[in-house]
């Protein structure tokens, strides 16, 4: 940390009362709900029409952490109309969410920019925290501004934080499964290093990173090679030999969960090959820090994939995590696409899709879709998708299997009633 950089509590400024968010959720309202989907999540998430098939999961799109985020942004600038108001990065991981913010005037700050844009807020600015929240650092600069701060940090990711702070001040590394460069982690990581800043972290996000981490716990290896492949996802002055001693998993709370439960047990399984089973109270400390809605989504795909089903869409930002799970679970089974809106859908022949192997979009073609033969599409989509553009997805493939709006729209209405 810089010297001129002196720590100081950011002045947070409650926006959410009554005649405020009165307002804000008629907004909000206008802007993301969905008859449709209303309708078809009090129908069991099914509805047929002709011989075009939609499964719904039964959890999906916005939790109540990205409700209560957006809700605040839609506060602070209502509240702070004659202010300036800035967004650190994106407010939660979808381009229309976004969008509607820059329109209602909120300047957001790029990720790669935040410290310098920070240095330069003026005291009569106000910071809107995403829900991600953000590092330590960028909140002790923004302080020394005098800049009002709207926090919309999510409570499962604070939970995150006060145990990597537990961590730090009883002289554990945190290994942190995540992305490192994913906003949530690097704030996570930002508290790993304790409130005396003499904590530490390592970051890991592939199975294969784990093992080699294990195989160092148990056997000890090339330290500068250790520090040359992890480096730039360990706390500064990371010493392989010295801090993977005593560890304490912790996560990005959007992971794939089965994923972070297999590092957890790989890890306890190298502590305890290391130290023997009686040290491992001592060196070793887990909990489960997925976030509940994440974990609700995950399993309600598991759920929707026990039956049959020909094709699945997973509606969301491309960059967001949970979203990107949930694409992962899928593609293991059956075709899956993962598309950012509706306009994805150009036709059966040509349906735009984001790659997760290649990270690249990229043109497929659904032979099922495209016929004539019945069809089953499952519809999900992540924390961070709001139901207009669940309903526009399913819309749209009706429409493109000659199934007019009307027509789907009459059915789920019928559809809700029966149940």
């Amino acid at each position: 940390m810089s010297a001129e950089i002196v720590k100081a509590k950011p002045l947070r400024v409650n926006v959410r009362t009554p005649e405020v968010m009165e307002r804000v959720h008629a907004e909000v309202e206008v802007h993301y709900r969905s008859v449709l989907v209303e309708n078809l999540r009090k129908a069991g998430g099914f509805m047929a029409v002709g011989n075009t098939t939609i499964r719904l999961a039964k959890d999906f799109g916005f939790c109540y952490g990205v409700e209560r985020a957006i809700d605040l942004a839609y506060a602070a600038r209502r509240v702070f109309a004659d202010r300036r108001v800035f967004l650190l990065g994106e407010i939660i991981h979808n381009p229309e969410v976004n969008r509607q913010l820059t329109e209602m005037g909120i300047i957001s700050i790029p990720i790669h920019q935040h410290e310098e844009a920070a240095a330069k807020l003026e005291a009569a600015d106000v910071v809107i925290v995403p829900a991600f929240g953000a590092e330590t650092r960028l909140m002790e600069i923004i302080s020394q501004r005098g800049c009002l701060v709207v926090d919309t940090t999510c409570g499962d990711v604070m939970s995150v934080w006060k145990r990597v702070r537990g961590y730090a001040k009883q002289g554990f590394t945190s290994i942190i499964h995540g992305k490192a460069t994913h906003e949530e982690t690097r704030a996570t990581s930002s508290r790993a290093l304790g409130d005396k800043g003499d904590g530490h972290f390592l970051v890991l996000l592939t199975l294969g990173d784990v093992d080699y981490v294990c195989d160092y716990i148990r056997h000890g290896g090339n330290r500068e090679e250790f520090l040359q492949r992890f480096g730039k996802d360990a706390s500064l002055g990371f010493d392989p030999d010295l801090h993977l001693k005593r560890v304490g998993v912790a996560n990005q709370t959007t992971m794939l969960k089965s994923e972070t439960e297999e590092l957890q047990r790989r890890v306890l399984r190298a502590i305890r090959d290391r130290d023997g089973e009686n040290a491992i109270a001592d060196n070793f400390q887990v909990f489960d820090t997925i976030c509940g809605a994440t974990q609700e989504r995950q399993d309600s795909l598991f759920e929707m994939l026990r039956k049959p089903l020909d094709v699945l869409l997973v509606v969301g930002g491309y960059n967001s995590s949970n979203t990107t799970h949930l694409v992962e679970i899928g593609e293991k089974q059956l075709p899956t696409f993962f598309i950012r809106t509706a306009e994805c859908l150009k036709s059966f022949s040509e349906i735009v899709h984001f790659d997760l192997h290649q990270r690249a979009e990229k043109t497929s073609y659904s032979h099922k879709l495209a016929s004539s033969d019945p069809v089953t599409v499952g519809v999900t989509a992540g924390a961070s998708c709001p139901n207009n553009l669940i309903e526009d997805t399913i819309l749209r493939v009706f429409q493109l299997r000659g199934i007019s709006f009307e027509l789907v729209m009459e059915e789920a209405a019928k559809a809700c009633k029966s149940e």
